[in-house]
């Protein structure tokens, strides 16, 4: 009676769960390296995105600031990209930036956000985040109409939290900028 009520699922059950494991290692195995490989290919795509004159790209590490260089196609520095973090509305934001060797956004995109929908998450726009291309260090936020001329963007409607941490993260990655070229700019 003990054998069928105990030993026999008991083993039954062992045997299931050696079974799944065994393929979902094997599973894991075989993926692994295509993830790996999307992942890569995901962010050289988004690196180009904000600095479209980069060709490839070489990682630093300095210290606590990690980068990469944008080289063009013979090898010349054309810029850097950083990638920080800031508090939104809905949480952290992590936020890309390409910067060129004048010191100026050549482009920007938000590699992670969960603000509101329909407000914050508008900081994904293209319109929004084009704003940045071509300001400096010291970017504002104005609530109603900016001036490019004044290093200044346009908040997003019903989300200046979001638009504030862009800009904020924006910020960061210039300062990033100046830190590696010794202040220059």
């Amino acid at each position: 009676m003990i054998k069928k009520q105990i030993i026999i699922p008991t083993i039954a059950l062992f045997i299931i769960c050696l079974v799944a494991t065994t393929l979902l290692a094997f599973a894991n195995q075989v993926t692994e390296p295509k993830i790996e490989q999307l992942a890569k290919d995901t962010e050289i795509s988004s690196r180009q995105d904000v600095l479209s004159d980069a060709k490839s790209f070489e990682d630093k590490n300095d210290g606590n600031l990690s980068y990469a260089i944008a080289l063009d196609a013979d090898g010349n520095e054309v810029g850097y990209i950083f990638t920080t973090t800031e508090k939104s509305y809905g949480g952290e934001i992590l936020v890309m930036t390409g910067v060129d060797m004048e010191g100026k956004v050549t482009g920007v995109k938000l590699l992670n956000i969960n603000d509101t929908a329909g407000l914050g998450m508008k900081a994904k726009d293209k319109s929004f985040r084009d704003q940045f291309i071509g300001l400096v260090k010291g970017i504002v936020v104005q609530k109603n109409s900016s001036n490019h001329d004044n290093n200044e963007i346009t908040a997003l409607t019903g989300a200046t939290i979001t638009s504030n941490a862009v800009t904020s993260a924006v910020n960061q990655a210039l300062a990033n900028y100046e830190a590696v070229n010794g202040g220059a700019n």
